[in-house]
């Protein structure tokens, strides 16, 4: 198990820098927290240290947004708040995207728990009681 702490929000680069340095080969992260605990927050540092020159704000109601970085990579972010029923999500071709080898970060995963890959990366996020962010990975 790895921790990254975050203590305020302008230490949150260098937090998703250390998050990328632990990436390895895994593509599939589902991001746990409660409202507001900042998945959206950190998921989009993540990707603008990986080069994305696009906007980046939750997929809540279209599900999944795609972004392109600056090496022509693929990043799939879900955001799976809004599906009810599994049904939903494999209608959407979730598991071609978790099959596509692309980088999948996923806001709400208990929603589309039995869809999720074996090798699925765990990152709990827990706001502190002096609202600082611990990030759990779980390998």
């Amino acid at each position: 198990m790895i921790k990254i702490e975050i203590k305020e929000i302008g230490h949150i680069i260098e937090a998703a820098q250390a998050f990328i340095d632990q990436i390895g080969t895994s593509t599939i992260f589902a991001f746990n927290g409660n409202m507001g605990a900042g998945k959206t927050t950190f998921i989009k540092a993540v990707c603008e240290q990986l080069g994305v020159k696009d906007v980046i704000n939750s997929p809540t109601f279209a599900i999944v947004n795609e972004y392109e970085t600056d090496k022509g990579s693929i990043i799939y972010h879900f955001d799976c708040y809004r599906i009810n029923k599994i049904e939903e999500a494999i209608d959407m071709g979730c598991t071609d995207y978790f099959d596509s080898g692309n980088l999948c970060l996923i806001e709400w995963p208990e929603n589309i728990s039995p869809l999720l890959p074996d090798d699925t990366v765990v990152v709990n996020i827990t706001v502190n009681d002096d609202d600082s962010r611990t990030l759990t990975i779980e390998k």
